[in-house]
């Protein structure tokens, strides 16, 4: 179910999924009923208890939603309810944005080859601030990373570290010369060269350049969605579902901030 997972900090895990936990995105054309059961396993398994992952409508934008309790408030536009997105009647309303933070609610970001990134800091009385990023091209050229960096510190949050999750590689992500000139002009590190020989962008160095210039230590990268099989690729197969980017605390982890055992 989990290519990656870890307990970060005390209390604080981050995982990717791979295709063992099945297509959790509604937008796909997938049967919305199996997402949903999809994650509801995923929760089971993280052990939230009750609570549910958060997720997003994204649109390769640079809006940051800020989720408390039900709520989404920032940047973010507010998504209208349907079956086929990633708000339900009976769930919080799902931001329409790119990045998401929150001091108390599991997050989830979806790709398919885009960047999946998360984020977590050091919040007021030791509570963590968490975040997730959707970085794709455009948002990678937008900022939407640096941009989720400065709500967290908005938030209070202070040593930040990364979880840069699999992504098609440079090697892999051939583009037009034009538009590499075009995304390398606002991300430098994204400039590349193919394993054939073709114009390409690496997203996941332009990720990384962008933490680095703001002060995030990235504590993992995964590897290239488009050459492991395990992952689902929009690049091998346009009609893939997705896997998700998580973050979330533990049930007893407001105890221990607490200083309860």
């Amino acid at each position: 179910m989990f290519s990656w997972q870890a307990e970060v900090r005390p209390g604080v895990w981050v995982a990717f999924t791979d295709a063992r936990a099945g297509n959790l995105a509604l937008h796909v054309g997938d049967d919305p009923r199996a997402v949903r059961r999809r994650r509801k396993e995923l929760e089971a398994a993280a052990g939230l208890g009750g609570r549910v992952f958060r997720y997003m409508n994204q649109v390769h934008g640079a809006d940051v939603a800020t989720i408390s309790g039900g709520t989404a408030a920032g940047d973010a536009r507010p998504a209208a309810a349907d079956s086929r997105s990633d708000t339900a009647a009976d769930k919080p309303a799902a931001p329409t944005a790119d990045a998401m933070v929150s001091l108390t609610e599991p997050l989830a970001v979806m790709v398919a080859d885009c960047v999946p990134v998360i984020l977590v800091g050091d919040g007021p009385a030791g509570a963590p601030v968490l975040g997730v990023v959707h970085a794709g091209r455009p948002g990678v050229a937008a900022g939407v990373v640096p941009a989720a960096v400065a709500r967290l510190r908005e938030l209070g949050a202070d040593n930040i570290s990364a979880w840069i999750g699999p992504s098609v590689c440079g090697r892999c992500y051939e583009v037009p010369d034009g538009l590499r000139s075009d995304v390398a002009a606002a991300v430098p590190a994204t400039w590349c060269t193919t394993s054939t020989g073709t114009p390409g962008l690496d997203l996941p160095a332009g990720v990384r350049s962008q933490l680095e210039a703001a002060d995030v230590a990235v504590e993992y990268s995964g590897g290239c969605t488009l050459e492991d099989g395990n992952l689902f690729s929009y690049r091998r197969d346009p009609r893939t579902g997705r896997f998700a980017g998580l973050v979330w605390t533990d049930t007893t982890h407001g105890k221990r901030a607490q200083g309860h055992d």
